[in-house]
């Protein structure tokens, strides 16, 4: 018959030998047994893998033979045991050393062993966690030189935020851009980096349920100093969240980009000047390419039409005809303000007095507005003369004025004045309107050919495109402001003139019937040319081509050279002149042209009458240079043809 004593010490026998074959098998942790005093009475195999201690070199010794000399020189391992036996448990983590002098990252348990209340020695677990602290090491040094850029970053302001918005740290890129130190900053909410528009409407609160929602928020716009000042900013905004997907709060990036968008700016501004240069040199191209051919068919229409004028006598002609010249000058008008906006024009400039030429036109424009409209004229003292084509420059006048007439349907005021502008050396010309105003989407459109805001049929769109050409040509410039209700005020500045004003041209006296060389290779217009010359009393010879009229010059008997600029061969019309003027330098010459690159730098050396031309014009330029004045020939009957006194060479 078993005991039941003996049943139990066999109990006790299993659960001990079960214990000791756990113990043994644990091979990732050292499981020693120690002595009161710290001596190693048992251990697994775990040690032995772990320490390399073998159980005979071990077991007697004191444990503290695991650890550095340095860490027995500080009594390390004797406080272990001490706070083991106060604690009831003492834990530590730091080197230990195994028998071939190699060390390891051990964590270190220890817990008293009682029987019946009595020591009776210590149980001692460690593990080998050199990895997992080598881990931690490079964890925190990468943390450490993260902390480290952050905080060093001066280009950016990099900071945390609450869910709610609060500031939790700042970096010294954040206080650079934004003024603030961190302990001005951190504990309060960013809107205060906002405009106050911009926190009225909600934009902070709106920028962080963007980035909570969708993961990333990011825009351009204007955020606030410290001092008040604005600076343009780039904004980055991402969420930061826990394991668990929680908010814990956000990640934001701030870069002041003020420099980089006044840059873009000013690459934009260029390209619109690019553009606009080229815009010009197109339309340049495109008008030069048409004007000249376009003009001599108006040549040819205008200057028959006075010839057909004397022979039809009927009302129904008359008006007829009287339609065919207004449209033969409304085409030619437009030719005209076309080439002036592309800066095309050929230009006679003279030095001006202003306030006299406003004067001379006064009266037009006056029979321009109407009785609803007030004309005030604003003229300073001593205007300081420019230089500027005189005829442009009352067309852009004119034209000024009747397109602020067209904006005052009900009437108002306007208001012509002209000032001189120190700062600049430059005289303003302005006409101001009180009439509905421009919206500013089209304000920067109305110098645009073709662009107009009038209805079908009430305008062209060229009228501010003529005054934008004159004033660019003059080498001044234009500007305009206008605010819808309260009206427009267009101002040409012209640079001051340095040349005394403009006297008398110079005159050829020549013999009372005058012979004019024709030059021309055109034969319609030149038939149309010869008609206005005959009724002005002059004798014509036509030569179609510079070899035929230097062969005229050279015969003589020529009063007066009049030739078209562009014609064919190797010599134009410009060369002609050169050198009929090195022949003969007394002999008069007047160049003509529906439209040449070269009739551009002429100014100085020939005067140049544009095509179509009327007969007053001829006349008046031909006076200026012969000294005779030139009388229109009396209407003949309609069945007879005035008699020709004209000798074509070619």
């Amino acid at each position: 018959m078993v005991k039941k004593s003996d049943g139990l010490r066999r109990g006790i026998f299993e659960n001990e030998r079960s214990f000791r074959l756990l113990a043994g098998g644990a091979a990732d942790y050292a499981i020693c047994t120690l002595a009161p005093d710290g001596r190693v009475i048992n251990r697994n195999k775990g040690a032995e893998r772990i320490t390399g201690y073998p159980a005979k070199a071990i077991l007697g010794k004191h444990f503290s033979a695991f650890y550095p000399a340095e860490t027995r020189a500080s009594g390390l391992p004797a406080k272990a045991l001490q706070v083991a036996r106060k604690d009831k448990h003492a834990v530590a983590e730091g080197w230990c050393i195994r028998k071939d002098g190699s060390q390891f990252y051990a964590s270190v348990v220890i817990d008293p062993i009682y029987q019946k209340r009595k020591l009776i020695g210590y149980a001692m677990v460690t593990r080998d966690v050199t990895e997992h602290q080598q881990a931690r090491a490079d964890l925190d040094a990468s943390e450490s030189q993260f902390r480290l850029l952050v905080s060093n970053v001066t280009d950016y302001a990099l900071y945390m935020l609450t869910p709610a918005g609060i500031v939790a740290n700042w970096n010294a890129g954040g206080e650079r851009i934004k003024g603030y130190s961190p302990g001005e900053i951190i504990g309060q909410s960013f809107a205060r980096f906002y405009t106050p528009a911009d926190q009225a409407a909600g934009k902070p609160a709106r920028a962080l349920k963007i980035a909570e929602e969708t993961g990333h928020y990011e825009e351009d716009g204007w955020r606030v100093r410290k001092d008040g000042s604005f600076f343009w900013a780039s904004v980055v905004i991402d969420p930061i969240r826990d394991d668990d997907g929680s908010l814990v709060g956000f990640a934001k990036i701030t870069r002041d980009i003020s420099e980089r968008r006044e840059a873009q700016q000013k690459l934009e501004l260029v390209q619109r000047q690019l553009a606009e240069s080229q815009k010009m040199d197109a339309l340049g191209q495109l008008t030069g390419g048409v004007a000249h051919d376009f003009n001599n068919l108006l040549m040819i229409i205008s200057g028959n039409l006075h010839r057909i004028k004397r022979e039809v006598t009927s009302e129904r002609g008359q008006l007829a005809l009287s339609a065919i010249e207004t449209a033969s000058e409304r085409a030619a008008s437009l030719t005209s303000q076309l080439l002036t906006f592309a800066r095309r024009q050929s230009v006679n400039p003279q030095t001006i007095v202003v306030a006299d030429r406003i004067t001379a036109v006064r009266e037009v424009l006056s029979s321009a507005l109407g009785g609803a409209i007030k004309l005030n004229m604003e003229i300073q003292p001593d205007l300081w003369p420019v230089f500027v084509d005189p005829n442009e420059f009352e067309t852009a006048l004119i034209n000024l004025v009747v397109n602020a007439r067209d904006a005052m349907a009900n009437g108002g005021t306007l208001t012509v004045s002209a000032r001189n502008v120190s700062e600049t050396t430059e005289v303003a010309v302005s006409v101001a309107d009180t009439g509905e105003g421009i919206p500013q989407d089209v304000l920067s459109k109305v110098f645009d050919p073709f662009f107009t805001t009038k209805p079908v049929g009430k305008g062209t769109g060229l009228g501010l495109s003529q005054v934008h050409g004159f004033a660019h040509q003059a080498d001044g410039r234009i500007e305009i402001a206008s605010a819808l209700g309260k009206g427009t005020t267009v101002s040409v500045y012209l640079p001051r003139g340095t040349a005394a004003a403009t006297g008398t041209t110079k005159r050829h006296s020549v013999r009372g019937s005058a012979t004019v060389l024709l030059i021309e290779d055109n034969p319609a217009v030149a038939d149309a040319s010869t008609g206005l010359l005959e009724q002005l009393g002059y004798t014509v010879r036509w030569a179609s081509n510079a070899e035929a009229a230097l062969s005229e010059i050279d015969a003589d008997g020529v009063d007066v050279v009049f030739s078209d600029i562009v014609m064919p061969g190797r010599m134009d019309g410009l060369k002609l002149a050169r050198t009929i003027r090195d022949r003969k330098p007394e002999l008069p010459i007047l160049l003509t042209t529906g439209y040449s690159e070269s009739a551009r730098d002429v100014r100085s050396d020939f005067p140049v009458l544009r095509k179509p031309y009327h007969i007053h014009d001829l006349s008046r330029e031909l006076s200026k240079l012969t000294g005779q004045r030139s009388e229109t020939a009396p209407d003949l009957p309609a069945h007879q043809d005035a008699p020709r006194k004209v000798r074509v060479r070619q």
